[in-house]
């Protein structure tokens, strides 16, 4: 047998090892099981942290959200403004235009009118003129001109219905 059992080496061995169990324990468990418990610590710690920034995230997300929902919705209200304005100002320019073509056309008809009458006026003294001169020529005298005049007009009154 190549190995025997010796009992002096056993006890050595035993005490030896619960020597070194001691000095570890004094020595090295402490820092081991206190550094280890400060990255428990730290861990937990970070751990924590993060699921703070995350419900932190979470609500600036959601105030984000309401804020473009707010800022969408008031996007919208200005554009409906600004096409009832647009629709009232087209309304008050088309208005404006009608009230302007209504009044030029009235003044042309107006001016039309008096232009008419002034033909006429015209027209009837050119007319008295040339049957003065006509009876003036047929009788071969010249009748007194207000006489002439009298007859004249008295004619050309009679003669609008038909002009007209």
């Amino acid at each position: 047998m190549l190995v025997q059992p010796d009992p002096g080496l056993i006890i050595w061995t035993i005490i030896t090892f619960l020597l070194l169990l001691f000095i570890l324990k004094k020595a090295a468990w402490k820092p081991l099981l206190s550094a280890l418990q400060k990255r428990e610590d730290t861990i937990a710690s970070s751990i924590q942290k993060a699921e703070q920034a995350k419900v932190d995230a979470e609500k600036l997300l959601k105030e984000h959200s309401e804020r473009l929902a707010q800022a969408e919705a008031e996007a919208q209200r200005f554009i409906n403004e600004g096409r009832q304005l647009a629709e009232k100002i087209k309304e008050n320019i088309t208005t404006e235009a009608k009230a302007i073509s209504d009044k030029i056309i009235k003044e042309s008809k107006e001016e039309i009118e008096k232009s008419r009458q002034a033909a006429i006026e015209s027209l009837k003294k050119d007319i008295s003129q040339i049957a003065i001169l006509a009876a003036s020529k047929i009788i071969s005298e010249n009748l007194d001109e207000k006489v002439d005049k009298k007859l004249v007009d008295k004619m050309i009154e009679n003669l609008p219905e038909k002009i007209n």
